[in-house]
């Protein structure tokens, strides 16, 4: 088994909704992303995905999140939406990367994500199947 992994960051503001504590209030991060996917097989290249392409699929999402309230944001934003937590972050971020990835059918796999909101606390998310 192969695994790749990626890591980048964006700074972004967001708050708690129904959290007793400071985290109710707007406050800021520099949030650490690391994606990896993972696979049997490499291409003839070599290569189990081009890092450049995982790279460049994380940048764009990330891109997205650079610099905002994430509570504003169309995936957090509303009464019953989830909160931009760290978990919640992963989730987002990990679904989105399905979407943008050519995983080359089930080939290449996402193996996980993970979400640090400071340097020592983190999330992560993953579809065990």
């Amino acid at each position: 088994m192969y695994e790749l992994t990626v890591r980048t960051r964006f700074a972004a503001a967001h708050f708690l909704e129904d959290y007793a504590g400071p985290c109710s209030r707007l406050h800021g991060h520099t949030w650490f992303v690391e994606a990896a996917v993972k696979g049997d097989a490499l291409d003839q290249k070599g290569m189990l995905i081009d890092f450049k392409d995982l790279k460049g699929a994380l940048k764009k999402i990330v891109g997205e999140l650079d610099h905002q309230n994430l509570n504003e944001l169309d995936a957090f934003k509303g009464t019953g939406k989830q909160n931009p937590t760290a978990e919640n972050l992963a989730q987002y971020i990990y679904q989105r990367l399905k979407r943008e990835l050519p995983l080359n059918g089930e080939v290449v796999k996402i193996s996980a994500v993970r979400v640090w909101e400071s340097p020592d606390a983190w999330a992560s998310y993953r579809e065990d199947r």
